[in-house]
């Protein structure tokens, strides 16, 4: 039988606490020059992710 193993891709993107799944937002790698510090400053934070795709998540993520 094999080992049970994680996603470690899934672990760098995603921060799991209490149940919840958390996600940064795209678009603030480059080309920021552009963008308002509004923007920027809302994409640096950190979002839930979305119901339909927990589920899909958490099966790959076993520990």
């Amino acid at each position: 039988m094999l080992k049970k193993k994680n996603h470690k891709s899934l672990l760098k993107r995603y921060k799991i606490t209490n149940n919840r799944i958390y996600r940064h937002f795209a678009y603030k790698n480059h080309l920021l020059s552009k963008k308002s510090k509004k923007r920027k400053r809302r994409l640096s934070q950190k979002a839930l992710l979305k119901k339909a795709d927990v589920s899909k998540i958490k099966k790959m993520l076993i520990y």
